[in-house]
């Protein structure tokens, strides 16, 4: 046996022990890609266990993340931070051998993987990230591959097919996807409900294909290394292969893909590969030929690392200002008081301040740049001719927006945000969920946010949107009211490390108050807007200024209603309890107000407070006449709150 076919099959084996042990998982998987990943590992990709994070490091994704093992057992045999330990705590709490793969760079993981397609499509952002840095830095810095495993499943999903046909229109030459067929889904056959011919797909999004054994390992080996020749075409190797790989009842059918294969089977699968030793023990040999393998990674950022020492101060700047920005502080775009202006329209004035500020923020639209404002004046657009463009076309994708910004984010060296209008946001929804999982500092920009973008109707009109986001953990959402809170979104959105961050903004025109807040209050979440002793008003974004109106006409019936802005929900409720009370007040009647569904509100105004919103669907008219029928204007406002007051008094 050579040491190559040992390698593969130690992979398979702890692949089988491991899950075995967990009575949980899927074998199927890196049993039948066991001599492609070998193969790719040992030959082909640049990688540092000794510096996982070198930032010229090829990127590895396993996209079908149900086969985590596979990565695992890679990761441990090449002498990453993964001790057989943790494989033989496979799936248990504490241990980073997750049931998908969990991001932790330290460990060289790249990315979160597992709701099916997500990968393929933060690959992508991940070879747009690479060609936007060789563009700024040269090959001489920035020359690596982004190398990525897919199954079935993830090329049944949209989103990959949205990142296809993007990855194929920008040209992304070494952007390389390595496809699992194997005919076997979780059900069944795959020709139960997938019957197209997959390379002809990639053919036509304009990938460059080619079809293989995936258990001829020198066949796999010739397809990959054709692949890294390629410049103007990412590539599809369709490798076909056998899931559940040399288990005598169960390779080639869905028994092998998500249960383990019982102790019988386990031993009767390891007869078949000649394989004596006990479960977790690895040959030395194996550990060897990784090790072997991890050098030419070592000697690459060895080398790597004296290039950057010799490349000269303006370039090690600007590296630093990519890989390590300084924080931004922000002021808000002047505006006359008592003019009216849509925070789209300011965003669009940050944009702007911000590409000076910060050059590795790109910018991307889902086809809606005019109406989002969110392009780059006089920058060019990304594309094969222009791999500098900081203007980011993903067209009406944006499945593939949400997948594809969360690549370039996880890359790193630069920073991305992606903008459609806020009822398009489901679309983006598994994305920007599993940014939010990882900690990816992702930026959303998501305008037209409720019944007040008026004529194109309910279909357009976000009333729950609003109410779903914030239900994500560690989702940001900044609905801003004036220039200032615009410019303490955008502020918080850069500064931000540890998550995403959505700005949700404004068609129509909001009034410029006489004074603004300073910045820093709209950071923390909230703040006092108008002081008062009766009651509060929590109100968000365009029902500001309803809520300072509606005050004013209290006023002149003896109530004093304080004011309070909450752009972000999520930064006030990381303030201390003492910082929240002093904001909302103490003891006081509660009120929010908001063009969006009521849920959630509850948590501020508790069970005795009045909530206003919407919790219906809207029409098509102008938005004038949808704040008049559905009772957000300032009478409107103060009539209802005078009302609940003087229905509390009775109570």
């Amino acid at each position: 046996m050579t040491t190559e076919q040992l390698a593969a099959d130690t992979i398979r084996v702890l692949a089988i022990d491991a899950i075995e042990k967990a009575h949980s998982g899927h074998p199927g998987m890196p049993m039948g890609m066991a001599d492609i990943a070998t193969v790719l590992w040992h030959d082909f990709l640049k990688i540092d266990p000794d510096d996982p994070t070198w930032p010229d490091r090829d990127r590895f994704i396993v996209s079908n993340g149900h086969g985590s093992m596979l990565l695992y057992s890679l990761l441990h045999l090449a002498g990453f931070e993964l001790s057989m330990e943790d494989i033989e705590n496979f799936r248990q709490l504490g241990y980073p051998t997750a049931g998908h793969p969990e991001v932790a760079l330290h460990r060289g993981i790249e990315t979160t993987t597992g709701p099916l397609g997500q990968g393929f499509g933060m690959a992508v952002g991940m070879a747009i990230a690479e060609t936007q840095l060789e563009a700024r830095f040269g090959s001489y810095l920035v020359d690596h591959r982004t190398y990525v495993l897919v199954g079935d499943g993830d090329l049944m999903e949209g989103v990959a097919s949205e990142a296809a046909s993007l990855a194929g229109h920008l040209s992304l030459g070494k952007l390389v996807v390595i496809y699992d067929d194997n005919d076997i889904s979780l059900e069944g056959p795959t020709s139960w409900s997938f019957s197209e011919d997959v390379p002809a797909r990639f053919r036509a999004y304009g990938w460059r294909t080619e079809t293989v054994d995936g258990h001829d390992r020198d066949a796999v080996r010739g397809a990959i290394g054709d692949a890294v020749t390629q410049r103007d075409r990412p590539t599809l190797i369709s490798a076909k292969t056998h899931i559940g790989f040399g288990s005598p009842s169960k390779q080639d059918t869905a028994k092998a893909h998500g249960s383990p294969l019982g102790s019988d089977e386990v031993t009767v699968t390891k007869e078949a590969y000649g394989w004596t030793l006990p479960p977790f023990e690895v040959p030395d040999a194996v550990y060897g030929y990784f090790a072997d393998a991890m050098e030419r990674g070592r000697k690459a950022r060895l080398a790597w690392s004296d290039r950057m020492a010799g490349a000269g101060a303006p370039v090690t700047e600007l590296w630093t200002s990519h890989f390590d920005p300084e924080p931004v502080a922000l002021v808000p775009p002047a505006h006359d008081a008592g003019s009216s202006v849509a925070s789209r329209a300011v965003s669009g004035e940050v944009i702007q301040v911000l590409g000076e500020l910060r050059p590795d923020l790109l910018s991307g639209d889902a086809d809606l740049a005019g109406s989002t404002k969110s392009n780059f004046s006089g920058e060019p657009d990304y594309s094969p001719e222009d791999r500098a463009g900081r203007n980011v076309r993903y067209g009406v994708r944006e499945h593939a927006m949400g997948a594809t910004v969360n690549g370039i984010n996880l890359h790193g060296g630069l920073r991305a945000a992606g903008s459609t209008f806020l009822t398009f946001s489901d679309y983006m929804r598994p994305a920007v969920r599993l940014g939010a999982l990882m900690g990816d500092p992702s930026i959303w920009v998501w305008t037209h946010d409720s019944i007040f973008l008026g004529e194109d109707g309910p279909t357009h009109q976000s009333i729950e949107h609003l109410a779903a986001l914030r239900a994500i953990p560690n989702l940001w959402v900044f609905r801003p009211a004036d220039p200032a809170e615009v410019a303490a979104a955008w502020q918080v959105a850069l500064n931000r490390t540890d998550g995403p961050t959505g700005i949700v903004l404004s068609r129509q025109g909001l009034p410029v108050p006489e004074t603004l807040a300073p910045v820093d209050s709209a950071i923390r979440g909230a703040y006092v807007r108008r002081p008062g002793d009766d009651a509060v008003i929590i109100a968000t974004g365009s029902e500001v200024w309803v809520a300072e109106e509606a005050a004013t006409l209290l006023a002149d019936r003896g109530v004093s209603l304080r004011v309070v802005s909450m752009p972000c929900v999520e930064a006030f409720l990381d303030l201390d309890e003492h910082s929240q009370r002093d904001i909302i007040g103490r003891n006081l009647p509660r009120v929010s107000l908001e063009a969006g569904v009521t849920f959630g509100w509850e948590r501020f105004t508790g069970r005795r407070g009045l909530t206003i919103g919407i919790d219906r669907y809207g029409e098509s008219a102008p938005w004038q006449d949808l704040a008049e029928h559905f009772g957000f204007t300032p009478g409107a406002v103060a009539d209802r709150i005078a009302d609940w007051l003087e229905s509390q008094r009775d109570s």
